[in-house]
């Protein structure tokens, strides 16, 4: 069957078409994608203003018509972390519901983490052992470790890189104290939870998700996109620690010039590694691989689980 995933996330409307069934590799068909920056939409009593919501009911709508073009049979539709924390909610839910027929169903941060965790799981599969998942968002940073398929630990915290470059790095260049500012502000947020994680032991295999992350490690020497989903892409923590100081002195504009890096990214890569630093840090990770699934193929992999599998009849 021909599946849409439609991710309202707190930088971008994404829909992802593939072909799939149950056991079967989910094979992306096409990419329709429109950048609204939600997070940096909302006002100072944390709603979605009413061009935020205009934009917003208009980007689902040209995506469901893209997934009628494409001929999809089923669109998952989800909201994240920059719908889920907005104080209407509510009234922006039901406004989609009504000018697009879409029923948003918004995530947790807990779920997002548990469903990225079970693409990352299915990428690698069963030989990574214990994995610990990192993956950076427009409002969130979510971490889940485990050995099966649903994470034994999973946590959302607030340290998204567009939610962080709106708060705490208005300046460009950003200002040096702001920037310490924020380092503090990031580590002190994701210690109190290393905690919570050590009790389980160690991982076997860290890996990472996410733009921010794979234009990290691009920056820091991994292969471009265009190489293909199968080479293997790494991010070293002492690599990143270099870099760190350069993003902070580059304008956004000189950051944008970088490889792998987008002109709508630039300006939240810096806060973004910040994050990935502090996380690589206080986890005690020396070196992860960048996992190609995310959170839209979990939410595919889930649904595909509840679909009746086709059974061959047995011999004799």
């Amino acid at each position: 069957m021909r599946l849409g995933v439609l991710d309202v996330g707190s930088n971008t409307v994404h829909l992802l078409v593939v072909d799939a069934h149950p056991g079967a590799r989910p094979l992306p068909a096409h990419s329709h994608k429109a950048e609204l920056r939600l997070a940096e939409l909302l006002d100072e009593g944390g709603s979605i203003g009413p061009l935020g919501v205009d934009r917003l009911v208009s980007t689902i709508a040209d995506a469901v018509q893209a997934a009628e073009d494409k001929g999809c049979e089923d669109v998952l539709p989800f909201a994240t972390s920059a719908v889920r924390e907005a104080t209407n909610a509510d009234e922006v839910l039901e406004r989609v519901r009504v000018e697009t027929g879409v029923d948003l169903a918004v995530l947790s941060g807990e779920e997002e983490a548990r469903l990225t965790f079970l693409a990352a799981r299915r990428w690698f599969g069963w030989s990574a052992g214990k994995l610990l998942v990192l993956d950076i968002g427009g409002g969130s940073l979510e971490i889940a470790f485990g050995i099966d398929e649903e994470p034994d630990t999973a946590v959302s915290l607030p340290l998204g890189a567009g939610r962080l470059t709106g708060a705490w790095l208005p300046d460009d260049p950003a200002d040096p104290e702001q920037v310490r500012a924020l380092r503090r502000h990031v580590r002190a947020t994701i210690a109190r939870t290393v905690g919570v994680f050590s009790r389980s032991g160690r991982p076997d295999h860290v890996v990472a998700t996410s733009k921010t992350f794979k234009q990290l490690a691009r920056i820091a020497g991994a292969a471009r996109s265009t190489e293909g989903l199968y080479v293997q892409r790494s991010l070293s923590r002492r690599a990143l620690e270099e870099w760190v100081p350069k993003l902070a002195a580059m304008t956004v504009e000189e950051r944008g010039r970088l490889p792998g890096v987008s002109e709508g990214r630039a300006a939240q890569l810096l806060a973004g590694a910040l994050v990935a630093e502090a996380a690589m840090d206080l986890f005690g990770v020396e070196e992860l691989e960048i996992c190609p699934w995310a959170l839209r193929e979990g939410v595919i992999l889930r649904r595909l689980d509840h679909l009746p599998v086709e059974r061959a009849a047995l011999p004799g």
